[in-house]
């Protein structure tokens, strides 16, 4: 069994070898991001005499195979990705988005692996495997595979830290402002939701980079599409025109048939909207 922090020392891998799939893939992608001197192995078996760590194979701590194997509380089985994550994902993220990627990203993965559901993103993994009519190795599509997979990870880990430093500088406006204010005007465009969920703020004012200011109204909750308040339904869909004729302000250009999102010409107009969404 290896030590969280011992990963970073680890200087071999082992997987199984022959057709690859999302798990192991993804699996692999993870362990070189910790550790980018890792030497990845694909073995068709386990011997005692193995160094380093052993995942997809041998029924040990991070394979899936047995018939043992862990669940999580949900119900969701894991499988190699999943169980290297739950160990090591601290090593990448603190312990709320390390949940947080294991539910919304991981685990979709994780089941399809397990039962073979369809997964977009585990087919395509697949589609590297070499076809019956190409004359490639088996384990040099695996690593192209990997690479792919790595720039998908990467590219989700950054943006995972990137709206972690939005979430502080949101926080840190609202700290400024009474807790009871209803609608927010953001200063600078980052991302908002995950600061604003808690808080009585039902409409977010900010810069469009379309030009002009959206009003957008703020989800129940973080992921959702239930809102704390829409916008009016007599506003939906309507034309510009309409829509300056319904309200009587001047360059109130757009609102989105749903009912989330509406947009204004000028930051005066989007005040006065966002308080007649309030008392509508």
């Amino acid at each position: 069994m290896i030590d969280k922090k011992d990963i970073f020392n680890v200087k071999n891998a082992y997987t199984h070898a022959g057709s690859f799939h999302s798990d192991d893939v993804f699996a692999t992608a993870f362990l070189q991001i910790l550790q980018p001197e890792i030497e990845v192995h694909r073995i068709f078996n386990v011997t005692s005499d193995l160094d380093g760590i052993i995942y997809d194979i041998g029924c040990g701590e991070f394979d899936h195979h047995q018939k043992d194997k862990r669940y999580r509380e949900n119900g969701v089985p894991y499988a190699a990705f999943g169980l290297l994550w739950e160990k090591f994902g601290t090593l990448i993220m603190d312990e709320e988005n390390v949940l947080k990627f294991d539910e919304k990203f991981i685990q979709a993965l994780d089941l399809s692996d397990n039962t073979g559901c369809d997964n977009d993103l585990a087919f395509a993994i697949s589609d590297f495997n070499p076809k019956w009519d190409e004359e490639k190795e088996t384990d040099e599509a695996f690593f192209e595979a990997v690479e792919f997979a790595k720039g998908i990870l990467k590219r989700r880990f950054s943006k995972i830290e990137s709206n972690a430093k939005a979430c502080k500088i949101v926080k840190a406006e609202l700290e400024k402002l009474p807790d009871d204010i209803e609608i927010f005007e953001l200063k600078q465009d980052v991302p908002w939701k995950a600061a604003v969920k808690d808080t009585q703020i039902k409409y977010v004012i900010y810069k469009s980079n379309r030009g002009g200011f959206n009003i957008q109204c703020v989800p129940s909750d973080e992921d959702k599409d239930v809102l704390k308040k829409a916008l009016p339904e007599k506003w939906r869909g309507k034309t510009q025109e309409e829509l300056e004729e319904i309200t009587n302000v001047k360059g109130f250009r757009f609102c989105h048939t749903s009912g989330f999102l509406c947009a204004t010409e000028t930051i005066e107009g989007a005040r006065e909207i966002a308080k007649m969404a309030l008392e509508s």
